[in-house]
């Protein structure tokens, strides 16, 4: 594994405001190898609404995109038309998995200035986008791997996603898609090659003013055979949160570089999506098909004496394999999905927040555990 560099990481002077204010995220776009099976996929498992499309009715030649929202949550999927382009070779290489986090921006103008004075790649210079609905100002830098974060301008547009892009429309005959209870991207976590974190932590503290939240080692998030080291950065309002995951040396094969050697390199591991009740949240998607990660049955019976008093029922938890974890601001809920792709690289995590800002470390342990397990599985512990 190489080790990433970047030119003068440590010379630009840290400023006292916030010089990359970000109203929001913006949307996640997927490269895959089926855009129109994939859309189906997010809506019949994970009550995503197919509402926008783009491909050769609108004009474009060499891909076909699907954008799914389910409430603040917005999915684009992204296709190859032609063997030889960028996607198809993104596909061909990586699997199904993450391009571009978009991040909602007033001025895109002046966020590639800042971060272009900070040394950012710029992959995307400042573009316009207009139709009759109005217009849209994108750009794109780079990121780990071949990941990009993408800004976007769009308070002047009022159409369905993106100038070129249409109203999607299902056959009237088309079962009524059941919203699970997502509500927003809690936190994106990528992971990165071995002595690659902190270069990165530099870049996003650096290069997007971003502060550092959490910071995990290895003797935190670890077990007999593998461990991860893992820091966390967010930006100036603390809305987006970029956890970093690197592995650690340990006996066996860790979960993260499982992805690295099927993803061929960094990106991004997991996004996890907050909900208002991941009760009814993870009967739904079980209902709909998705599988989860399962603890050890000795997890719930050490909770109590580990968290103390619990409001929720540890039956139903136990039952649904919802996991829990307090700190000193409070408490949250949270369930991971098994890979949502035949390559063990993508998956989900559920999340329910009550007053906690934390990400459950407490659980680290046992969901190292329930992922060797996946990985012995596998073949590849």
């Amino acid at each position: 594994m190489t080790t990433a560099t970047h030119p003068n990481p440590q010379t630009t002077p840290q400023p006292a405001t916030d010089f990359l204010p970000i109203d929001a995220w913006d949307h996640v776009e997927f490269f895959v190898g089926n855009a129109l099976q994939a859309a189906q996929y997010y809506r019949n498992l994970f009550g995503f609404e197919i509402v926008a499309y783009a491909g050769l009715e609108t004009g474009l030649r060499d891909r076909a995109s699907y954008v799914l929202k389910q409430n603040n949550i917005t999915f684009v999927l992204t296709t190859a038309l032609q063997p030889d382009s960028e996607i198809a070779l993104h596909c061909l290489k990586h699997g199904d998995g993450v391009k571009s986090i978009a991040l909602r921006v007033k001025d895109v103008e002046k966020a590639i200035r800042a971060v272009k004075d900070r040394h950012a790649t710029i992959v995307q210079q400042p573009t316009t986008l207009k139709d009759t609905h109005g217009e849209v100002v994108v750009a794109s830098i780079k990121t780990y791997g071949e990941t990009l974060h993408t800004f976007i301008q769009r308070e002047a547009y009022k159409g369905p996603f993106l100038p070129g892009f249409q109203k999607f429309e299902m056959p009237k005959e088309a079962r009524k898609v059941e919203p699970v209870g997502l509500q927003v991207i809690d936190h994106m976590v990528g992971n990165v090659e071995l002595r690659a974190m902190n270069f990165w932590v530099d870049f996003y503290r650096d290069v997007m003013g971003f502060e550092q939240l959490a910071h995990f080692d290895d003797k935190q998030i670890s077990t007999e055979y593998s461990a991860l080291m893992s820091k966390v950065m967010t930006d100036g309002k603390g809305k987006v949160k970029f956890p970093i995951n690197e592995p650690a040396e340990g006996r066996r094969k860790s979960q993260i570089e499982e992805y690295l050697d099927y993803y061929k390199g960094p990106g991004v591991q997991h996004a996890a999506l907050l909900t208002g009740d991941i009760f009814e949240t993870v009967r739904r998607l079980r209902t709909n098909g998705m599988r989860f990660l399962r603890v050890p049955d000795t997890y719930y019976e050490a909770l109590p004496a580990r968290v103390g008093p619990i409001k929720e029922d540890i039956n139903v938890m136990k039952e649904l394999g919802i996991l829990f974890d307090r700190d000193e601001e409070g408490y949250l809920l949270q369930i991971f999905t098994q890979p949502v792709q035949d390559r063990p690289t993508l998956f989900y995590e559920v999340i329910e927040r009550h007053g906690s800002r934390g990400f459950g470390i407490g659980n680290f342990k046992a969901l190292f555990v329930s992922i060797e397990e996946e990985q012995k599985r596998r073949g590849n512990l």
